[in-house]
C-alpha cells in the first residue's frame, strides 16, 4: 500500500530527542505520508536518530511559523482539501494546545482544546485539580518581588519556584533562602518568551516543596476507557535544579503506594477534563501520601516509551498514530519484563573532548542502547534542565531490579573528558 493511499500524518514540532521524532518512523511504517511541520527543522538535526529518520521516514517538511494556530492551519490546507489529511499530533507541551486547535478545526481525532491547555499550563492545571479536591502542592503565582516572597513566607523554605508554560525542567528551582527566591523570580519573569519562542506567563509560580520521590503514571484513553500502562519510577539529580536523571518501567514500588499514585493520576485527568490518546502525569510520593506534580496530555517523554516497549510490547508511538488517525489502538502486553534508561551529565562547566567507556557500557548483560548525544567540542555544563545532558544507556532484563542495576553499571562505563587544558578532576 503506498504511502498516500493512507492519507497524511503530520507531526508539529516534538521533542528535541531521538523518542520525539519516532512517531514519525511509526507513522511511515503504518503506511502513512508523513508530514514534519517547524518553525525551525534543523534544530531536530542535532539529536543522533535524525539522519535516518529524515532521509527514511520523512516526506514532506514544511518550514512555518508552528507557534500559530493560522499558520499551521494553513500549511495543512492543501492535505485537507485533497482529502488526504489523516491525522495532526504533536509530542511536546509547547505545541499542545495548537496541535489541538489545529485537529479540531479539521475535524480530526485530539485532545479538546480546553484540556490541552490546562495540560500546558502549570497554573490551569493546579486550579483545575485544586476545584476537583486533587492533591497539588501549594501554589501561588507571583507577579512581583515583594508577592515572591510573601509566597514563599506563606510556603515556607526551601520552597519551588518555576516558570508556567515551559517543559524539561527548564527554569525550575529549589529556593532555600529569600535571596534564592528573588534570583529565580527576577530570572524567570525577565524572559518574556520560552524555550520555543511563545508568549510566558508574567511573573512565576512559587510553589510548597514536596519532600518525597518521585513517579508517573502512564496511560492513554481508547473508546473512553483509561488504561493504565503502569507506573514508572524516576530518577531526579541534585538540587537546586530537578533533573531528570533516569527512568525505570514497571515500578519497583509495593503495590499499595503504585494504586495511590494511580488512583490520583486518574482524578487529575478527569479534574483537567483530559479526554483523548495518551496521558503522562507526574506525581511526589511524600509523607502524608501523593500529590501531583505535572499532568501532561501526551506520550511520556525521554525514553519511557522505549522502556514501555521493552517491558511491554506496547508500541505506544504507533498506538498513539493510529488513535490520531481515527483508528484503534492495541495496548495489549505480549510479554512481562522491565527496562531502565540512565542519563549521563558532567560534573562541571567545559569544552567536551570526548566520552570514554561507551564500548565497556555496551558490554554489559541487558545493555541494549548507549547514545551519546553531545559531541566534542561542544560546550557543557552540570545539569540545569534535561536539554544539558550528555547521552543515557538502557538496559532490559526479567525483573525491575536486574534492569536497574544493570543500566546502572553500564553508566558508570562512561566518563566525559574535557579538552586539553582542562581537568577534569577540577
Amino acid at each position: 500500500m503506498s504511502s498516500s493511499s493512507r492519507g497524511v500524518l503530520a507531526v508539529v514540532e516534538t521533542q528535541l530527542s531521538n523518542f520525539g521524532l519516532t512517531p514519525l518512523r511509526a507513522a511511515h511504517e503504518l503506511g502513512f505520508h508523513t508530514v514534519l511541520l517547524s518553525n525551525e527543522p534543523d534544530r531536530y538535526r542535532v539529536v543522533s536518530v535524525a539522519e535516518e529518520i529524515f532521509a527514511k521516514h520523512v516526506d514532506d517538511i514544511i518550514e512555518t511559523d508552528t507557534n500559530s494556530v493560522d499558520a499551521v492551519v494553513a500549511a495543512l490546507e492543501p492535505f485537507h482539501t485533497e482529502g488526504r489529511l489523516s491525522g495532526v499530533m504533536t509530542v511536546t507541551d509547547y505545541n499542545l494546545p495548537i496541535v489541538a486547535e489545529v485537529a479540531a478545526r479539521f475535524g480530526l481525532p485530539g485532545l479538546s482544546p480546553q484540556a490541552a491547555r490546562n495540560c500546558r499550563d502549570k497554573l490551569l492545571m493546579r486550579r483545575a485539580c485544586q476545584a476537583a479536591g486533587v492533591d497539588v502542592p501549594g501554589f501561588h503565582q507571583a507577579t512581583s518581588e515583594d508577592d515572591a516572597l510573601a509566597a514563599a513566607d506563606r510556603f515556607g523554605y526551601p520552597c519551588v519556584v518555576k516558570p508556567m508554560t515551559e517543559s524539561a525542567s527548564i527554569g525550575v528551582t529549589l529556593c532555600p533562602t529569600p535571596a534564592d527566591v528573588l534570583a529565580a523570580y527576577r530570572d524567570i519573569s525577565s524572559r518574556p518568551t520560552d524555550f520555543r519562542g511563545q508568549p510566558r506567563r508574567p511573573g512565576a509560580l512559587v510553589e510548597e516543596y514536596l519532600v518525597g520521590y518521585e513517579v508517573s503514571v502512564e496511560s492513554v484513553l481508547v473508546d473512553g476507557e483509561r488504561r493504565v500502562l503502569g507506573v514508572t519510577d524516576k530518577a531526579l539529580g541534585s538540587h537546586p535544579s530537578f533533573v531528570e536523571m533516569g527512568d525505570t518501567f514497571p515500578s519497583m514500588l509495593s503495590a499499595p503506594v503504585r494504586e495511590q499514585c494511580t488512583e490520583l493520576a486518574v482524578r487529575a485527568l478527569e479534574a483537567v477534563g483530559h479526554d483523548f490518546g495518551a496521558a503522562h502525569v507526574e506525581v511526589k510520593v511524600t509523607a502524608d501520601g501523593p500529590r501531583i506534580v505535572e499532568v501532561n496530555g501526551r506520550m511520556p517523554g525521554a525514553e519511557i516509551t522505549q522502556l514501555i516497549r521493552e517491558a511491554t510490547g506496547v508500541y505506544l508511538q504507533r498506538e498513539c498514530v493510529k488513535l490520531h488517525t481515527g483508528q484503534t489502538a492495541d495496548l495489549t502486553f505480549t510479554h512481562s519484563r522491565a527496562a531502565a534508561s540512565r542519563y549521563l551529565a558532567a560534573h562541571r562547566a567545559g569544552t567536551l573532548d570526548r566520552i570514554d567507556g561507551v564500548d565497556l557500557a555496551r558490554r554489559i548483560p541487558g545493555v541494549i542502547e548507549v547514545d551519546l548525544e553531545a559531541h566534542p567540542g561542544d560546550q557543557v555544563r552540570p545539569a540545569e534542565s534535561n536539554l544539558d545532558l550528555l547521552g543515557y544507556v538502557v538496559a532490559v532484563a526479567d525483573t525491575t531490579g536486574d534492569a536497574v542495576r544493570r543500566a546502572e553499571s553500564a553508566l558508570g562505563q562512561l566518563t566525559p573528558l574535557f579538552a586539553a587544558g582542562e581537568s577534569s578532576d577540577d
